[in-house]
């Protein structure tokens, strides 16, 4: 889009005097923490990360100006100390989060410093991975636009931060569903000590997305007050009356290092270095106030001994703040669960007509869209026609519920996740499930975000909590190879932050999606595609079936030995089980259902019976989910075993496309049968 002329609302000979002196009293409280930052970690009181905002004053002050809290959203990166202090965070707020308080409104210290929020306010909590939040943003506007409020979705970050591939995507979804949201590039010259040269051919960042049918691209000074004022109104006018994109790039300088752990002397000129601190935005905006009459040497001279005093008092606030407890690490990991009242065990009587494991998906997924209206879902091949998603477990909902709560998503997963996180931060009512990949498989490229999310609950005191749902279409037993047969779960299962579920029947799947997306926090729940038609998994599903997290199903009761597996190899393990069963050896099989949380009581106590235990899963032995089970039984269980732990799964190899090699690779019931006849005769 082309670039348009900005009006000048602002300037220093008509802006109100009153004004002119908050915007100077901002600046001089930024300015004098910025300065005194690196000082805490010299003396070993934190502020081990600081990113210095110098020189990039002017387009700091306008857009935290023309922050309106509790309405827009605003996500900083990490150099952005000046917006957080323009928006309306206190001097002290801003030292607790320097030297890590409990008391510290962006995180209680369990976040790097440096990284400001207020999620009360809505200054989001953002991670370090550099302009990831663009995605949150672009979430976040989505919201913005379907509940119809004026208002804007900001992402703040450098010029070298567009060079990852998911602010692309962020742009590019922003620039198709024509969001409210404006991404404020600072372009300061360098990413770390990166030129700018090296990261993008064009000269300026913005014109990489020129060709954006309803971007907007604004360019101002970054150093100067005024054009920087004047561009972020235009910007947030444009965002809000036209419901459009805005790049809005802000030529800056970096006037120190890139932060307390970088020496830019190393790769700056000294005449560079000079240059940048001869164009110091703070001075200059002093100058002009002398220079132009709007006050005197003595006012703001005032002005500047009654921010030092702020400060001190400021200072000595935070020093005397509470550390963080030690015990305060198990708090916020994850939020606590929808509980069922009627179904506490997740059991029901088998009365009524059998359903197969799709149609229960598909009815909960409905049920839970008419009772709860924030609810959305969206990811690739959702909503075209007649179709509901690659297996169709969708089929019928955009029908029912409309295209702006049943969508298609980019081929893009980190789009897919990263919106899905922002649009969930609009207000806890709203409950996403998105479709993360077409098969499991798929979804590596979301892990960024998806690792981002996981944390977001524990990273901000527990003040925001991703209410999201990632479905994905796991494991093999279709003869579809790479990228279409892999399980993924021993990868997931070592980040913190997130339930794990994998149903092997219809009404598990029915069971735990309901409470998944009744519940606040993440849910991965993992969908044993082999077993969507099969009659096996076919079971009766209460309209109303709930099943809590963390509590196993005894699928066949035995005394000889435990059998402990989820998802396609429950079946085969029963399978194997009543084969074992017609030798005289009564085998108790355990479905987990879900893997984080885990019943460990309902392991332990099986374990106390039969003595025995064979682990079995689809995915490999090797990394595979089985062998923390296996740990966990030894550590807990070891003195009531009479053989060793047994595991069953696939070898360390990827699942072959060609029939003959998937059935080479993955586990079946013969192969489960001679593992526990191996076990039993120990």
């Amino acid at each position: 889009m082309k670039n348009l002329e900005i009006p000048k609302i602002y300037s220093i000979k008509k802006t109100p005097k009153k004004t002119l002196e908050n915007w100077f009293r901002l600046m001089t409280i930024g300015r004098a923490i910025d300065n005194k930052a690196p000082n805490y970690l010299k003396q070993a009181i934190g502020w081990s990360y600081h990113a210095p905002y110098a020189g990039h004053d002017g387009i700091q002050l306008a857009v935290g100006q023309h922050f309106e809290k509790n309405k827009d959203h605003i996500y900083l990166y990490y150099r952005e100390m000046l917006t957080a202090i323009a928006a309306g965070m206190t001097s002290e707020e801003i030292i607790l989060n320097g030297i890590s308080k409990a008391t510290d409104p962006s995180s209680g210290g369990r976040h790097m410093s440096n990284h400001f929020a207020k999620p009360e306010w809505n200054i989001h909590s953002v991670s370090s991975s550099t302009g990831n939040h663009t995605l949150h943003a672009v979430g976040t506007a989505r919201a913005i636009k379907y509940y119809g409020e004026k208002a804007v979705a900001i992402s703040g970050q450098g010029e070298s931060s567009v060079s990852e591939g998911y602010v692309y995507e962020a742009i590019t979804g922003a620039d198709k569903e024509q969001l409210p949201v404006i991404f404020v590039v600072q372009d300061n010259g360098y990413g770390i000590s990166v030129p700018k040269k090296d990261q993008t051919a064009n000269r300026k960042v913005a014109n990489n997305f020129s060709g954006f049918k309803n971007l907007r691209i604004i360019h101002c000074n970054g150093k100067d007050v005024f054009d920087s004022m004047n561009a972020m109104a235009e910007a947030k006018r444009f965002a809000i009356e036209e419901s459009k994109p805005v790049f809005l790039q802000a030529n800056c300088v970096r006037m120190g290092a890139h932060s307390n752990s970088d020496d830019h002397l190393l790769y700056r000129s000294s005449a560079e270095r000079n240059y940048v601190i001869e164009y110091d935005p703070h001075a200059k905006f002093r100058r002009l106030l002398l220079r132009y009459n709007r006050f005197t040497e003595e006012e703001l001279l005032e002005i500047e001994a009654a921010v030092k005093a702020e400060i001190k008092v400021s200072h000595k606030a935070a020093m005397n703040a509470p550390d963080p407890s030690p015990d305060s690490i198990y708090d916020f990991v994850i939020p606590e669960p929808f509980v069922s009242e009627k179904y506490p065990q997740g059991l029901h009587s088998e009365v009524g007509e059998k359903k197969k494991l799709i149609t229960a998906l598909n009815e909960t997924l409905k049920a839970e869209f008419r009772h709860n209206p924030d609810t959305f879902i969206w990811g690739q091949d959702m909503a075209n026609k007649d179709k509901g998603g690659i297996f169709n477990v969708s089929k019928g909902m955009q029908q029912e519920f409309g295209e702006k709560r049943v969508f298609n998503a980019p081929i893009a997963e980190d789009f897919i996740m990263g919106t899905a996180n922002g649009m969930s931060r609009y207000n806890k009512k709203i409950r996403v499930v998105v479709e993360g990949a077409e098969f499991a498989d798929y979804f590596w490229p979301a892990m960024e975000q998806y690792v981002d999310t996981s944390h977001d609950y524990w990273r901000s005191n527990g003040k925001f909590s991703p209410n999201i749902t990632i479905r994905l279409a796991s494991g093999g037993y279709i003869g579809g190879g790479m990228y279409h047969s892999q399980n993924i779960e021993g990868a997931l299962v070592s980040i913190p932050g997130v339930r794990i579920v994998y149903p092997s029947f219809a009404d598990d799947a029915a069971g735990l999606l309901r409470t998944a997306m009744r519940s606040e926090g993440l849910t991965m729940f993992m969908e044993p595609k082999a077993l969507y038609l099969d009659p096996k998994a076919a079971t009766v599903v209460p309209d109303d079936f709930e099943v809590p997290f963390g509590k196993a199903r005894i699928r066949k009761e035995g005394d000889m030995l435990t059998i402990i597996t989820y998802g396609n190899t429950t079946h085969l393990c029963l399978d194997a089980a009543n084969k074992l069963q017609e030798e005289g050896i009564n085998a108790e099989v355990i479905d987990l259902r879900s893997l984080i949380p885990l019943d460990e009581e309902a392991i332990i106590n099986s374990v106390k019976k039969t003595n025995k235990v064979l682990l079995v899963h689809e995915d490999k032995v090797h990394g595979g989910f089985g062998g923390e089970l296996s740990a966990i039984i030894n550590e807990k269980a070891f003195e009531y075993l009479d053989a060793p732990i047994r595991r069953v799964g696939s070898p360390f190899t990827p699942v072959g496309f060609n029939r003959i090699l998937e059935q080479a690779i993955l586990p079946n019931a013969d192969i489960i049968y001679k593992a526990a006849k191996d076990l039993i005769s120990y």
